[in-house]
């Protein structure tokens, strides 16, 4: 890629001055909370600086409509998830209730399990979920999936190895 298909800081400033208030009641119009939309557009313009990829700003309000759509489903699934864990841990005892810092590592952790469970191939992460969920063994998740006990051992390698690098910081 050429240092020309990079955006440049003046660039970037100007597709802020020209978008941002429109990005913002975009969102607005899609979340219905003026302060959510503008922490989201703004987010959408950091995610923006990340790419800095010139050549995919043909259509800028396209492009940055395209990422905010993707942060709204990421806030989205992120309060589902939250909303799951705190549903939870309302029926345990009081006593075993975590600490509110407790609950802030593992819904993070959460969060990322979510988020390698989402990248891995539909049949791989319904393998692991039967596995780690269900307590299936392979020979019966095979079965049930009219798969081999091999394609049901791989399936289950690949996304443990996928756990372990998440775990390790390998990716």
């Amino acid at each position: 890629m050429h240092r020309d298909d990079w955006l440049n800081p003046a660039h970037i400033a100007v597709l802020y001055r020209d978008h941002h208030g429109w990005l913002r009641g975009w969102i607005n119009r899609r979340v219905n909370c003026r302060e959510n939309a503008s922490d989201l557009a703004q987010d959408t313009f950091v995610r923006l600086l990340r790419t800095r990829q010139a050549s995919l700003l043909r259509e800028p309000r396209a492009f940055l409509s395209s990422i905010a759509r993707g942060l709204l489903i990421d806030q989205h699934r992120r309060r589902e998830l939250e909303r799951a864990y705190l549903e939870s841990i309302a029926l345990l005892p009081v006593a075993d209730v975590p600490s509110e810092e407790t609950r802030r590592i593992i819904l993070d952790a959460l969060e990322r399990v979510d988020r390698l469970l989402d990248r891995l191939k539909p049949r791989v992460r319904q393998v692991f979920l039967l596995a780690q969920l269900d307590g299936l063994s392979c020979p019966k998740i095979a079965e049930r999936l009219g798969v081999s006990r091999a394609t049901v051992e791989r399936d289950l390698a690949h996304a443990l190895q996928r756990c372990y690098r998440l775990r390790y910081g390998e990716g």
